[in-house]
């Protein structure tokens, strides 16, 4: 009797270890903070706000367009588990659904800490995106700034020990988007043309801060379809706004933004959201903000 209770006793106490290390968000980080990012610009934010004090996991494999992301029971074990989950509510339906049922108190939404735009309404089915903004916050650096400094918070919460770390981190990643932001603000500026036609509607606040209109063929979903009616009427307002070029993505296919500039005789260009980094790439939010930069200037004809 007593030699078959004590191995249970031992399983007993090794799950209790288990779950209490994975309660505090270090399971498998090797005391780092555990944080778990749905895509690319939150895990990037982490990354580079957090250093060598997090391990961060990110949902969305590199160079997978990250809307309709399907977590995997490892993926939302991993959401539970974490010390921190970072996401953009809107987004990715099913990393909200797994936030609010496994971690809705150790999650951090970058929408929560900025000034949202209502989301374009296109007429068009967004499969299961439902929201009534638009989630696409962190084009503009002026707002990623802002959601640099909540992520700054949440981690000097979660780790208090490592908090000034944190805050030094988060202070100088702060200087780099302003300086981003800076460019953005001198470079289109003085533009002839002030409209972008993109592939879907992932660049309104981009537009918003810097004074820009964005006509998209998409809406928050880049892989819905838009209607021939509808491309008809975009057709048309590519001819009457005198726009020079159609916006396509690295992520997205081109068919349908490249159909679109042809019967507008136009020419294309690529224009990156940031959603994702193809593996291998040695890119990073701020160099691909500047590469677009670099394709509007011309395509707007800015001095």
């Amino acid at each position: 009797m007593r030699s078959s209770s004590l191995p249970l006793a031992a399983v007993a106490l090794a799950g209790a270890l288990g779950l209490s290390a994975c309660g505090s968000g270090d399971a498998g980080g090797g005391g780092r903070t555990r944080v778990v990012a749905g895509f690319y610009p939150m895990a990037w934010l982490a990354q580079k706000i957090g250093g060598d004090h997090v391990k961060v996991e990110t949902l969305t494999r590199p160079g997978a367009e990250p809307h309709d992301l399907e977590l995997t029971p490892r993926q939302i074990a991993d959401v539970e588990g974490a010390g921190l989950t970072l996401y953009v509510r809107g987004v990715q339906p099913a990393v909200d659904d797994a936030v609010a049922k496994r971690a809705k108190h150790k999650a951090f939404d970058a929408v929560s800490v900025v000034k949202t735009l209502p989301a374009r309404d296109l007429g068009e089915e967004e499969g299961g995106h439902h929201t009534d903004y638009d989630p696409h916050v962190w084009v503009d650096p002026g707002r990623m700034a802002a959601i640099a400094k909540g992520v700054g918070d949440r981690l000097a919460q979660v780790d208090s020990k490592n908090a000034a770390g944190y805050r030094t981190r988060t202070d100088a990643l702060v200087k780099q988007l302003g300086d981003l932001d800076a460019a953005f603000q001198t470079g289109l500026k003085t533009c002839k043309r002030r409209t972008i036609v993109t592939s879907h509607a992932a660049f309104g606040y981009l537009a918003d801060h810097y004074g820009l209109t964005q006509v998209p063929i998409a809406g928050v979903d880049p892989n819905a379809e838009p209607s021939p009616k509808r491309l008809a009427q975009l057709t048309d307002q590519v001819r009457r706004s005198g726009a020079t070029t159609v916006f396509t993505e690295t992520l997205v296919s081109p068919k349908v933004a490249g159909a679109l500039a042809r019967e507008a005789g136009v020419r294309t260009a690529v224009l990156d959201p940031v959603e994702g980094v193809k593996p291998g790439s040695s890119d990073d939010y701020l160099s691909v903000l500047r590469r677009d930069l670099d394709t509007l200037r011309p395509a707007l004809e800015c001095s």
